[in-house]
């Protein structure tokens, strides 16, 4: 495939453009600053540097590709909109080049659905509480998505650690995994590269954690 993966420098971009590399796929990969990614060059990798506020420097990063991996999002818990400017920027860049398939890293916590009791009363207001800007920023970028037009999959993982890549994930659509609450970025990465060739999750929303 031919990939963009926005966000590129992030602890899961990082992980999604390795292992893409390693499966023989073509991959751009958009950071601020090129020297903050963690990855040797390749022959199927072209780094650009751009921002993602001008639709015009992203619309030719985004054509003509098989899909586009956004894994961006906020390092703190201050008020913050990346995700939201991310996504409206990308959106209108692909409607004006075609369209295509675009997936987007989310988050589990500020979802309910299919949670177990102890979940759903406790933890949730907490985290809800705790990182209410980030998640009302991803929140948004949802909605931008399900109104986009675009073929979309919405990806919402639980707590990311650094650990290995398992194989190990379990995943549900529109309900969150009950009873696993981390993922490894390793093994989102993975999720999401199978996902990206998966026409069956566009349109969804899918949850994932480690089984």
């Amino acid at each position: 495939m031919r990939l963009t993966v926005l966000g590129a420098s992030g602890g899961t971009g990082t992980q999604v453009v390795r292992q893409a590399l390693e499966s023989g796929h073509q991959v751009t990969a958009v950071v601020r600053d090129p020297a903050r990614l963690d990855v040797s060059p390749h022959d199927g990798l072209d780094v650009v540097a751009a921002d993602l506020a001008d639709v015009a420097a992203i619309e030719p990063l985004v054509k003509d590709r098989d899909a586009v991996i956004s894994a961006l999002g906020s390092r703190d818990r201050g008020p913050t909109t990346v995700c939201t400017d991310g996504a409206r920027s990308t959106i209108a860049a692909m409607t004006a080049t075609g369209g295509g398939r675009l997936l987007v890293v989310s988050a589990s916590g500020f979802h309910t659905a299919g949670d177990g009791i102890v979940p759903r009363a406790v933890v949730k207001p907490l985290l809800k509480r705790l990182l209410r800007h980030p998640f009302a920023d991803m929140a948004r970028m949802e909605e931008l998505l399900r109104e986009s037009g675009l073929r979309w999959t919405i990806v919402r993982p639980p707590q990311l650690t650094d650990g290995p890549r398992t194989g190990a994930v379990r995943s549900r659509i529109d309900a969150n995994v009950r009873g696993s609450f981390r993922i490894s970025r390793a093994d989102l990465a993975d999720f999401l590269l199978r996902a990206a060739g998966d026409e069956s999750l566009a349109g969804v929303a899918v949850s994932v954690a480690r089984a």
